[in-house]
């Protein structure tokens, strides 16, 4: 695998969620920098024993309404 994709979603409090797609990986941060690091982070653990992907992808949702 050459890439791993996260899906990031903005909570309410400001906050961020990422999600991997395809693979059991989710971790949370306050900043964008904070989930940057907790991403690799939960991605070296995930992959400890295996090759881990050489790329990883954040992938920004952002759900807007306008009235």
């Amino acid at each position: 695998m050459n890439e791993l994709v996260f899906q990031i979603t903005q909570e309410a409090d400001g906050g961020f969620v990422a999600e991997a797609l395809g693979e059991s990986i989710i971790t949370q941060a306050e900043t964008w920098e904070e989930l940057r690091a907790n991403v690799r982070e939960a991605v070296t653990a995930f992959y400890f024993d295996r090759p881990s992907p050489s790329r990883l992808r954040l992938h920004l949702v952002r759900d807007e309404v306008l009235a």
